[in-house]
């Protein structure tokens, strides 16, 4: 049966075997240079599309020791861990089961185990990734009403205690009177307090110091800048950024990293009430530079300076990554597919691109132009405004300068800033 199957499939087809018990697929032959080898979206697509009843699945991968990684991913993003459907199948358990045949990319020829028993711990770390996929997706699913800002910290010392790490956490009044003004402005309406908190993983013998931002806001109404009536629904995803950075941060301390790393996780909900941001309001950010609020669903840019401000000043960082769902217009500069990335440095430019098509999350470039955009957000009354005076001018580029502006284009280390607004929903 299996053979027979074989003989029929076509390149991109699916074929069900008996009873619908199992599905053959096979991934199309055409990649493009800035799409990923592994065709790893696709792997997802067909392992949803393939999905049955059955509590155990097994998934088995043919490909090159090269793709495990993002295949591996790819099978992760199949699977939900939030369901509020109601009935037994709904609230039953998967067990999910990865194997892979490893083929040579010459012969494409299974590899022989002895030349491959020495990448073992690629395994483990591929183990630990699906987990933090899995992390992210949850959180990322999840609604307000059963995750605000306190139940996130409750995730992210539920993490600190798996890895035994106890997180830093300044919150509310604390904010403002440590100099946090942008993320104590963003969050001071909603009921449930703004948060930073911060989880360090410091191994002995690291030489270097980094830093991961994520953009934590567990839901976006815009402010009083509200956003439309079709806007606002999957408003929950805004923490997409955060929660992406908890599932790595997780995953690569498991794997054992061997430099100091630091997850700091900006928290707030950018909700409506008497003590509501106004546009026309002025804020003194951690970087001590006052921003002139004209959008005020232009939210995500400023917590994210106090964050990456923080990350230089307070934690000496060399390299300093911070991760949002930021942008609209990012899925028009680079699609749902590629995430944007900015940075100060063409060497790491070119780094994320190539790691992007390795790991399946793939990265684009834009512009990093600071003498010719960072105009847009001029003030007359504060050092800048929040957002571009002329909307239509590199707003994904523009939103990630307004960060760089309060790091300081002085910096010397490396900044990379991705904006991942359309691709959280991959």
């Amino acid at each position: 049966v299996f053979n027979k199957a074989l003989d029929k499939l076509q390149q991109n087809e699916t074929c069900s075997l008996y009873l619908n018990s199992a599905v053959i697929a096979v991934l199309p032959v055409k990649c493009s240079r800035h799409n990923t080898p592994s065709r790893c979206h696709t792997i997802t697509r067909l392992v949803q599309n393939c999905s049955n009843n059955y509590q155990n699945k097994s998934v088995v991968i043919v490909c090159p020791f090269e793709d495990m990684f993002a295949s591996g991913c790819a099978v992760a993003r199949a699977f939900s861990l939030y369901n509020r459907k109601t009935g037994s199948r709904s609230e039953q358990s998967i067990n999910v089961s990865i194997e892979f045949i490893i083929l040579d990319v010459n012969t494409n020829l299974p590899q022989n185990n002895k030349e491959f028993n020495g990448n073992r711990n690629g395994l483990s770390a591929l183990e630990y990734a699906a987990i933090g996929i899995n992390l992210a997706a949850r959180i990322t699913d999840t609604p307000c009403n059963e995750l605000n800002v306190d139940e996130f910290l409750q995730e992210i010392y539920n993490i600190g205690t798996l890895l035994k790490i106890k997180p830093v956490v300044i919150r509310g009044k604390q904010l403002f009177d440590k100099g946090f003004g942008g993320i104590h402005a963003v969050g001071q309406a909603s009921a449930s307090a703004p948060a930073l908190a911060i989880l360090s993983y410091t191994p002995a013998g690291a030489k270097i110091n980094i830093a991961w931002v994520g953009k934590g806001i567990v839901y976006d109404t815009g402010g009083l800048s509200l956003k439309g009536r079709y806007e606002l629904p999957r408003m929950k995803q805004d923490c997409g950024g955060a929660a992406a950075i908890l599932g790595a941060f997780y995953a690569i301390v498991r794997s054992d990293f061997s430099e100091n790393l630091h997850a700091i996780f900006c928290i707030a909900e950018n909700a409506i009430g008497p003590l509501a941001v106004r546009p026309d309001d002025i804020h003194t950010l951690y970087s001590g530079k006052t921003v002139e609020i004209n959008n005020t669903d232009a939210e995500g840019r400023i917590i994210l300076a106090d964050g990456v401000t923080y990350a230089r000043r307070a934690l000496k960082c060399d390299i300093i990554l911070d991760m949002a769902t930021l942008t609209g217009t990012q899925l028009i500069a680079t699609g749902k597919y590629h995430a944007a990335v900015l940075t100060n440095n063409g060497e790491w430019e070119s780094y994320c691109m190539q790691t992007g098509r390795t790991s399946g999350d793939l990265v684009f470039p834009v512009p990093y132009t600071p003498e010719l955009h960072i105009s847009e957000f001029e003030s007359i009354f504060a050092d800048l405004k929040n957002c571009l005076n002329h909307g239509n001018n590199a707003s994904t580029s523009c939103a990630g300068l307004f960060i760089a502006y309060h790091l300081g284009f002085d910096y010397a280390g490396v900044w990379v800033h991705v904006d991942m607004a359309s691709t959280v929903h991959n």
